[in-house]
């Protein structure tokens, strides 16, 4: 059983990690129509999840979705469930290799082909999804601490350059009052749903406990507001549309006299690097547990060829079929994915909340 800290890391690599996928483009694509309001709006929202989620899971302690479903639900409405679920950790963290291989090939190397890139990423994130939730955790947490400075220094040094345009920053702050889409406070809250990986790393935590929850807040705020304004402090109001990849041409602009390599572009990404390895692997071995809960049996498991390989081989294989698709698509598709992902995110507390309710029910009998 690991300590309740390990919650908060959870949610920091879900938060981090949104500056490489659609989060920031689906929020400057709006920075006139309500962007700015659905910040503001999605902390309340986020923190209220988050809450519920925690409460609910405290509920079960050493327990996972799976577990749950399978124990409280029929097994043909718990099959269609757990599948749903496995579908959204899978895609979650699909987004974020594919969206890093294109980071790759823009600007790091254009010589190396996407595929063999890909091969590289998904041999990591394969062989690390199959350990344990506790392994996972422990190798988060020295990510974590690792990047994190680095990351505050690249905030500071984007502040600070005289080349920061404060006033392209203020003219989006007074489009502040626009009503927010849907669509917008789905991006938003995105960044809030590390939580969710309690639906297989509850197992992990003998009692979830989380205290002073709204610095999580405060610090949702904070990224949400960096993300977004500080590309357009650099590139402008209107050019930063322009940019696939905004963060990353942010950090290409940045220069540094105080580190063996003058660009900031190539510690930021190798940074990144890592914190997209692991967050696709956080939500992989979820994807993964679910999956299993799908279709394995005690009976199944103790098979000669174990079947979590097929698993990961059908991961691997809709991966590579991904990288097919155009980068228009992929945007559309990204952005669906966060639209769906909130209305699930309520449909999954709802379905705890009400598994808790059933099992209490059996009790009294």
């Amino acid at each position: 059983m690991v300590k309740n800290k390990y919650f908060y890391y959870l949610f920091l690599i879900n938060a981090l990690i949104n500056v490489v996928n659609f989060v920031p483009r689906g929020l400057i694509a709006q920075r006139f129509s309500g962007a700015m309001m659905a910040i503001v709006i999605s902390v309340p929202i986020g923190l209220l999840l988050m809450y519920l989620c925690i409460k609910m899971m405290s509920k079960f302690p050493g327990e996972g979705i799976p577990e749950i479903f399978n124990a409280n639900y029929p097994k043909p409405v718990t099959k269609f469930m757990l599948f749903g679920h496995t579908l959204l950790w899978y895609i979650a963290g699909l987004i974020t290799l594919i969206a890093f291989v294109d980071v790759t090939m823009r600007y790091i190397t254009s010589d190396v082909s996407p595929l063999l890139i890909m091969v590289g990423f998904l041999v990591v994130v394969c062989l690390a999804i199959r350990v344990t939730a506790e392994s996972i955790l422990y190798a988060l947490e020295v990510v974590i601490i690792i990047n994190v400075p680095i990351i505050i220094y690249v905030l500071f040094k984007a502040l600070l350059n005289p080349m920061f345009s404060w006033d392209a920053v203020m003219q989006v702050i007074t489009y502040s009052l626009k009503a927010p889409s849907y669509g917008s406070i789905s991006y938003a809250t995105f960044i809030f749903t590390g939580y969710l990986n309690l639906a297989v790393f509850n197992r992990a935590f003998k009692k979830i406990r989380v205290r002073h929850i709204w610095m999580i807040g405060v610090v949702g705020f904070l990224v949400l507001i960096a993300s977004v304004l500080i590309p357009i402090g650099y590139q402008g109001t209107i050019g930063v549309e322009r940019h696939v990849y905004p963060w990353f041409s942010t950090a290409d602009v940045l220069r540094t006299k105080n580190f063996i390599v003058e660009r900031v572009l190539f510690f930021f990404y190798f940074t990144y690097l890592t914190l997209s390895l692991v967050s696709s692997i956080v939500h992989w071995h979820v994807a993964l547990e679910m999956l299993k809960g799908v279709f394995l049996t005690e009976e199944k498991k103790k098979r000669k060829i174990d079947p979590e390989w097929w698993m990961i081989l059908a991961f691997c294989i809709v991966a590579f079929f991904a990288m097919r698709t155009n980068q228009f698509f992929r945007d559309r598709a990204g952005l669906l994915f966060l639209d769906i992902r909130l209305a699930a995110e309520f449909f999954l507390i709802a379905s705890v909340y009400l598994a808790y309710k059933r099992r209490e029910a059996k009790k009294r009998e």
